[in-house]
């Protein structure tokens, strides 16, 4: 019972301060260590984005792509092959 009391009373205490957004984050990392759940989290947060200039880009490059298949530009490319091609991209 004096355990959850000091557990409450700790919590009370964090949710007083007025932290950061990246104090929040080093306590929370602080807290989360020796839990495994800290790794997750940095794992979470090394995890490569793609910008929406990147996004855009290959939209075009692949909307560019089906007009010349329409036209007869480029060969078509049977549904079998556009998978595996798929399943071997890195």
């Amino acid at each position: 019972m004096k355990v959850s009391a000091s557990m409450e009373s700790l919590w009370q205490y964090i949710q007083s301060l007025s932290l950061s957004n990246r104090n929040r984050e080093w306590l929370a990392g602080k807290l989360l260590e020796g839990t495994g759940r800290s790794k997750q989290v940095k794992e979470e947060e090394e995890t490569e984005y793609i910008s929406k200039e990147e996004v855009l880009a290959m939209i075009d490059s692949g909307l560019k792509e089906v007009k010349l298949r329409r036209e007869g530009k480029l060969p078509s490319v049977s549904a079998w092959d556009f998978l595996e091609e798929l399943r071997n991209e890195p």
